[in-house]
């Protein structure tokens, strides 16, 4: 081979190399669509159209639209600010024990016998989410009687990616039905019974999301009576105890029952509607066992879990939540703000209704009263949705889930006019 030759082979083997090495090994990672609520927000925001609502994002607004700190959220901080005790240090793997301790006794109450037996145990995570996680992470490594998990028709979207991601089979069953614009409870017990046994239920103990219904006590009841017979294992979220109707304990309800049944079950909390602490991800997933000493080794393993995953929990707002939960005045004063939030939502649940009918709109109203907490499931089509969004500015989710705090005395007007007018002339 000539000189010249071999030059050139040099050459395109030099060029066929760094080719190679401009192509990303993550060349055929697919982009990921946008989180639809956050995308939802970030198109409200940039509308410069001065009527423009957002009714998609779940936080709580006061009547002018403003973020609201709840007044025993700020006490809690000035105590937290002129401690001169506090530090940056690691806090433990589970999460202070007297915030654990006051956060399990939130959702089980004073009396629960589950506590008084030692058979309970707390984790502080990351909100919410984190203890769906967590829990789910929990399950999938140590319960060995079904891989399968059942979550509502509607539910929060994060159930079924959290739940498939750890390696469940994600199974849906009967919740909103669409003609009394209610609870399916019949398909609900119907899909129970036909699970197979075992199966994991995750259950809202109240202010369902997306569709503020719930069931009544004597359907939470029913519901607990079949997951008995089935042996399924119940999985709560409540993200809004409190929240949702302004009584801590009414809203604890169903999972107390479900305790007194003799089940054994996960409750994850989250104190980011309740506490307005959306930013901080103070959480907790409590543990109800069978025996105080199922209980230790459950525990002991999520500590092994929690320890690979975020080795500590974060401190500010779980500092916050412990300070207002374990002192006397304050946990009153918390109670005052609850009542605030819950009864201004009630309250614009109210008013769209009373305007709707004013308004004569085609169709039967009740349900937005008759609904719960912070959103409303109004039955309004993709296609209505649409033409909400690009004609009167109004920013919600495409399955007509309306987020109450988004409603105010200023623009309730604004809203059932422009969702009488959808109602009325865009089909499905």
């Amino acid at each position: 081979m000539s000189h010249s030759s071999s030059k050139r082979l040099n050459q395109i083997n030099d060029h066929l190399s760094n080719m190679t090495n401009s192509i990303s090994v993550f060349q055929q990672v697919p982009l990921a669509p946008p989180d639809a609520i956050f995308h939802l927000t970030a198109s409200y925001k940039a509308d410069p159209n001065p009527n423009k609502i957002n009714v998609g994002v779940g936080a709580f607004r006061t009547d002018d639209m403003k973020p609201y700190i709840l007044p025993v959220v700020r006490k809690a901080e000035t105590i937290l600010y002129n401690d001169g005790s506090l530090d940056h240090e690691y806090q433990p793997i589970a999460g202070q024990p007297s915030y654990t301790r006051a956060a399990t006794r939130l959702i089980l109450g004073e009396d629960s016998v589950a506590i008084k037996e030692g058979r309970t145990a707390g984790v502080q995570t990351i909100s919410g989410t984190g203890a769906n996680h967590a829990g789910a992470a929990f399950l999938h490594q140590f319960y060995k009687k079904s891989n399968k998990c059942y979550i509502s028709n509607p539910t929060w979207a994060n159930h079924r990616s959290i739940f498939s991601l750890v390696g469940f089979e994600v199974e849906e069953y009967p919740y909103w039905n669409p003609k009394t614009r209610g609870l399916d409870y019949e398909g609900l017990l119907e899909s129970m019974r036909h699970a197979p046994t075992g199966s994991i239920f995750v259950l809202h103990p109240c202010a369902h999301n997306p569709t503020g219904v719930d069931p009544t006590q004597e359907q939470w009841k029913g519901i607990a009576e079949v997951m008995k017979e089935r042996e399924l294992f119940p999985f709560f979220d409540c993200a809004y105890q409190g929240f949702a109707s302004g009584d801590l304990d009414k809203d604890a309800w169903a999972v107390r029952y479900f305790v007194d049944q003799g089940f054994e079950l996960f409750v994850c909390q989250s104190f980011a509607k309740n506490f307005g602490l959306y930013g901080e991800r103070a959480g907790n997933l409590t543990i109800v066992g069978k025996t105080e000493e199922a209980t230790k080794k459950v525990f002991s393993q999520f500590e092994k879990l929690q320890r690979s995953e975020i080795s500590n929990p974060p401190a500010f707002g779980s500092r916050i939540v412990d300070i207002v939960l374990n002192d006397k005045e304050l946990y009153a004063e918390w109670k005052e703000n609850l009542k605030y939030m819950s009864h201004r939502i009630i309250e614009m649940r109210h008013a769209l209704k009373g305007h709707l009918v004013e308004l004569k709109t085609p169709g039967n109203w009740d349900h937005i009263t008759d609904q719960i907490g912070m959103f409303s499931f109004t039955g309004l089509n993709a296609a209505q949705v649409k033409v909400l969004k690009e004609k009167y500015h109004i920013y919600m989710t495409e399955n007509g889930r309306i987020s109450m705090a988004g409603v105010s005395t200023k623009n309730v007007a604004y809203l059932a006019k422009a969702i009488d007018d959808v109602v009325r002339n865009v089909s499905a």
